[in-house]
């Protein structure tokens, strides 16, 4: 399922460090204004302890975990939505994105210029937001005209089109995100054809100095961060993008005991990328067996032949049945063969919605 999270922010917040310590893909990392231009693009595997549990009890010749794409960005700068920096350009790499990780400076480094010269989470985020909206404006505009001449004919759509567009125009003039709007589904339809950027789901990386890390979200600078956001429902991910790509650069032996000497149980960009694979609605069922153990990515709410079809179209064209069982349950049992002894494997059809976690075998017929 190639969903992607693009990541943001102005210059100089930490991105590029970022995205190589989450991709290893060696993306250009330097300080100064604009170093990435063409975007960086890392295929990441998501971290699943469950895929890890159901491993050690099955033991199979391979494994593959499933993954989520992440995307480097150039920075943005006050002025983008009308040319500044390279900015259409920009802008236009983020409307080819799922979902977007807005990276904020929350550190002072005299040594590292900020693009305003203070370091303030609030104004870094408002400056992106004003630049996101402003495009999103002029693109509703062009629609709103559109619709105005179209909508003399009756096309019910366009009228639509004429109705909403206006409404949408004075939210977003009150610095509201189109994603933050309530909306029929009619209008959603409407909105999704602009595919505008403030429409798209978005969380928010506070990237801190390391010596901020036991703080959190407590940390002064990461606090005012999250008292901004959270109250529009957005998530905030604390991470120390240099420290990531130390732990990054080390071999599995040597993450675990550095990751010990500070504190932590697993690398942050775990966190990061679990939260990416959340906002975008995902969730993941598993295949299990002797040959292979593997992680599968569908939306929320995809029912059992929709999810066969993911692994190959014959699948869901064929359906008949799925054998499902939780993870929890395969890995105390340890096998198909307990679970059916105890009467714990499940038989559900066509109309069945996958749950996160669950270990599905699909009976099939072409």
């Amino acid at each position: 399922m190639a969903l992607s999270v693009g990541i943001v922010g102005l210059p100089n917040v930490g991105k590029s460090t970022l995205f190589n310590a989450l991709s290893d893909a060696g993306a250009e990392a330097a300080n100064y204004a604009f170093c990435t231009i063409e975007p960086n693009h890392g295929i990441v595997l998501v971290p699943d302890p469950r895929l890890d549990a159901l491993i050690r009890v099955i033991t199979p010749k391979s494994t593959v975990p499933t993954t989520v794409e992440f995307v480097d960005i150039a920075g943005l700068v006050a002025g983008a939505s009308k040319g500044e920096g390279l900015g259409n350009q920009f802008l236009a790499h983020i409307r080819s994105v799922d979902a977007i990780a807005h990276v904020v400076r929350c550190f002072e480094d005299d040594n590292i210029q900020h693009v305003a010269n203070k370091v303030n989470p609030i104004d870094d985020v408002e400056t992106i937001d004003t630049e996101l909206i402003l495009r999103d404006l002029q693109s509703l505009e062009r629609r709103l005209e559109r619709a105005r001449k179209q909508s003399k004919s009756g096309d019910k759509q366009e009228k639509l089109a004429f109705e909403l567009c206006p409404r949408v125009i004075a939210e977003l003039n009150e610095g509201k995100a189109a994603r933050e709007l309530e909306l029929t589904p009619d209008e959603a339809a409407v909105l999704a054809e602009l595919d505008l950027l403030t429409a798209k789901p978005v969380f928010y990386v506070a990237n801190v100095g390391e010596d901020q890390l036991a703080a959190g979200l407590d940390d002064p600078l990461v606090k005012r961060l999250v008292d901004h956001v959270t109250p529009s429902g957005a998530e905030v991910v604390v991470i120390s993008a240099n420290n990531e790509a130390e732990i990054a650069a080390l071999e599995p032996d040597e993450r675990k005991e550095f990751l010990a000497e500070i504190g932590l149980e697993e690398p942050g960009l775990n966190k990061l990328i679990r939260t990416a694979y959340s906002l975008l609605d995902l969730i993941t069922y598993f295949t299990a067996g002797e040959k292979e153990c593997r992680a599968w990515t569908i939306k929320r709410g995809t029912k059992a032949p929709q999810a066969a079809g993911v692994i190959h179209t014959d699948f869901e064209r064929g359906f008949i049945r799925a054998e499902v069982v939780d993870w929890e349950t395969l890995v105390e049992l340890k096998s198909d063969a307990a679970v059916k002894a105890v009467g714990k494997m499940r038989v559900e059809g066509k109309e069945y919605v996958v749950r996160d976690g669950d270990v599905m075998h699909f009976r099939f017929n072409v």
